[in-house]
């Protein structure tokens, strides 16, 4: 497969400039613990809700944070599920491919992406990583740079644009006052290595964060090696008192095989639940990518009640993945097989080269006042968003029969871009009662550029969707340690590429782009309350209702294509619940609970393709959303006895049985795994050494850990592995 391992030169140049030609980017999203009532319990400090700094506890918002030492302590630090999982009303399911990015949704949002991450927002530092047409990469990110992770759901996310079922914004670490500099290196099952060296401190008014590291698996299923390589750096300059400037470089290499789903027959037997398909090790699936990108934020504040912000982003991604159009074959050229036959399971295997060379820009520009009216106080943000990406596309067949074949398919220009205008405030009515409310019209245009014009004709064409999102929320602070809060809000999905990239793949190539999918409308609902129970305990309940119409499904797949249709409403409900508690002895505990009822409210037609001949089928009013579970637990108990830096827990996840298909003909059944973590922790004199154990999948359970939504040969199984431990040692020194 094509690849390259060069940073762009470009994107270096262009940090350069930033770092002198813009101003600081001010770490307003510290996640310094704030006490409410001197509580030994407290709420964190959140940005992402407001775009200001606020204690989370007086919010009318469902948002959580996971905080550095559930990212880091006894973690890989690879992907974003390992710390969501203990967030309620988030679904973040490990595929075990690195070749994918893990499975996140949040309340049936994204529930069925095939690749990568949408109906969820992504950001670093304010850094969007969902391009305009709301597909999302979370992958650039090295967890081992991160320092929080925010996670909101409900109406307020869609202040951040299309597609915004939730936001989830990673804040990397701060800079130490005096330098530091240090390692880790980490050993586990299936042959798992990976290495991290970091530097970070203060040098007169810089503050500095480098950050690089090195991953390599086996995998623990056949075809499923990985590799990675990534590095993260921060510098914020503190140009005066009223002036800053932070640039964020972010850089990856990866190599990685798919394995691809399993049938239930391999999936659920012992022998071969960690084999891959056949059709996948003859094809050679995989992918390799590279991805660069740098941003800056500019923040000035002119006096105490105005400031503005100017958030530039730039970069570059490259993608050039192998996939199978014959998952079924079992040989690599069958019996009468030629290199000019039609490629069918009986002949052989079949593949072809799906390439994005991305290029991709915007900026988000922001003013946020303060001040009072009429006694009352008030915040107010007003901010322009614009984005553009312009992936080069090629599809080509290299794999015919067992042939190698060199035959296009697809040579196009995809062109997402997205201009915004938001305002969101609040207003506190009294001491007790704020209310919080905003707006944002959004514009996203897809337009493709057709280079091929011999395969089936000329198919450029373009899209626009437009759209104002209101959203109005209150808190009612009944005292000092309960607050009650209510909103409603508008939300807003459209077509990604993926989904607009077939409009009948019973055709096969001769299949053009679907540019006539309508946008997904929803109407959502929440309530919920915040509680302080004693010195020692936070509690958080969320009750909430989304209404959608015109809710984006897939029509048909086929030879490894899929195309997307438009279904009628769809209605999820559900409840969220978390309650964190202190005890004495240095004990704590953590539980997560989340229930989900998604469903079809309208009956619609799907089509499947079996030995070339193509059924329609009809999905029943009442049937589930694939990929959602009704029901999730995640639950921790922690102990640390501090006179010999020991720390140690107890995890525990449960997730309930999921339909894999929109007509729900199968399911993944429940499960229930348990993890254990512990470490000792030293510090002698400016050294600080950390040594840790995790035991993953502690009773050895088989079972499934994620599904591939309607895939149509039946491949909808991605098994998860045995008992296995990751052992990691670190050291950092303090000067």
């Amino acid at each position: 497969m094509p690849h390259t391992n060069t940073f762009p030169t470009k994107l270096l140049s262009l940090a350069v400039i930033g770092t002198f030609g813009f101003s600081a980017y001010v770490q307003a999203e510290e996640t310094v613990e704030e006490t409410v009532t001197e509580k030994i319990i407290t709420a964190p400090i959140v940005v992402t809700a407001t775009r200001v700094e606020q204690n989370s506890f007086d919010l009318p918002v469902a948002i959580d944070v996971v905080e550095s030492k559930d990212i880091q302590n006894g973690q890989l630090q690879m992907t974003l599920s390992e710390s969501l999982i203990r967030v309620p009303g988030i679904t973040a399911q490990n595929r075990n491919n690195q070749a994918q990015d893990p499975q996140i949704s949040t309340r049936g949002f994204g529930s069925r992406s095939s690749f990568g991450v949408r109906g969820v927002r992504v950001y670093v530092d304010g850094i969007p990583l969902t391009m305009p047409d709301g597909q999302g990469q979370p992958g650039v990110v090295d967890l081992s740079a991160i320092k929080s992770i925010e996670v909101m759901r409900g109406p307020f996310s869609a202040l951040y644009g299309n597609s915004s079922g939730g936001v989830i914004q990673m804040l990397t670490k701060d800079a130490p006052k005096t330098t530091e500099i240090g390692g880790t290196v980490m050993f586990g099952s299936y042959g798992t290595k990976r290495q991290i060296l970091e530097a970070a401190g203060t040098a007169e008014k810089v503050e500095y964060m480098l950050n690089v590291s090195n991953f390599e698996t086996d995998g623990f299923r056949d075809n499923n090696k990985g590799k990675k390589e990534q590095a993260t750096a921060k510098l914020k300059f503190n140009i005066s008192d009223d002036t800053k400037l932070t640039t964020l470089v972010n850089w990856f290499d990866q190599t990685a095989q798919d394995p691809l789903g399993l049938d239930r027959q391999r999936a659920f037997s012992k022998d071969s639940r960690e084999d891959a398909i056949i059709a996948a090790k003859l094809a050679g699936t995989g992918v390799e990518r590279s991805h660069a990108q740098v941003g800056f934020n500019l923040e000035h504040a002119f006096n105490e009640n105005n400031k503005i912000s100017l958030i530039p982003y730039v970069g570059n991604r490259r993608n050039a993945q192998t996939l199978t159009t014959t998952p079924l074959a079992t040989v690599l050229t069958g019996p009468g097989g030629t290199a000019v036959n039609p490629c069918n399971t009986v002949r052989g295997t079949c593949a072809r080269l799906s390439e994005i060379d991305r290029e991709f820009y915007g900026a988000d520009a922001r003013w946020d006042n303060t001040g009072n009216i009429v006694d009352l106080p008030y915040t107010l943000s007003l901010g322009l968003t614009y984005g553009k990406s312009n992936d080069e596309r090629k599809d080509t067949n290299i794999l015919n029969n067992g042939f190698a074949v060199n035959v296009a398919n697809r040579n196009e220009q995809n062109i997402s871009k997205n201009f915004d205008q938001y305002i969101q405030g609040k207003l506190s009515l009294s001491p007790v009662v704020d209310i919080h409310a905003g707006a944002r019209h959004t514009k996203v245009r897809l337009e493709v550029e057709d280079n091929l014009l011999t395969v089936n004709g000329d198919n450029s064409g373009s899209v626009e969707y437009q759209k104002t999102t209101p959203v109005i929320g209150a808190v009612w602070k009944a005292t000092d340690t309960l607050n009650f809060y209510a909103n409603f809000g508008k939300g807003f999905e459209t077509p990604t590429f993926i989904e607009s990239a077939f409009d009948d793949v019973t055709t096969g190539v001769a299949s053009k782009p679907n540019l006539s999918l309508k946008a997904s409308e929803s109407r959502n609902y929440e309530i919920g309350a915040k509680a302080f129970v004693g010195d020692n305990t936070r509690v958080n309940l969320t009750v909430f209702k989304v209404k959608t119409d015109d809710e984006i499904v897939t029509e048909l797949t086929n030879a490894g294509r899929s195309s997307f249709t438009n279904a009628g409403k769809t209605e999820r409900k559900g409840i969220e619940f978390s309650v964190d508690s202190q005890f004495d002895n240095n004990i704590s505990t953590y539980l997560a609970y989340t229930f989900l009822d998604a469903e079809f409210k309208d009956a619609f037609s799907s089509r499947s393709i079996a030995s070339g001949v193509t059924t329609t089928s009809t999905v029943n009013a009442g049937n589930k959303i694939p990929g959602t579970y009704r029901n999730q637990i995640y639950g921790e108990i922690a102990w640390q006895y501090e006179p010999l830096g020991f720390k140690t827990a107890l995890e525990a996840r449960y997730n309930s049985k999921i339909y894999v298909d929109d007509r729900n003909t199968d399911t993944a059944p429940s499960y229930t795994v348990f993890n254990l973590r512990a470490g000792f922790e030293q510090r002698v004199a400016n050294w600080h050494f950390k040594e840790y154990l995790r035991v993953e999948n502690m009773f050895d359970k088989d079972y499934i850990g994620s599904v591939r939504i309607n895939d149509s040969n039946r491949l909808f199984y991605e098994t998860s592995p045995d008992r296995n431990y990751l052992l990691g040692l670190s050291a950092s020194y303090k000067f």
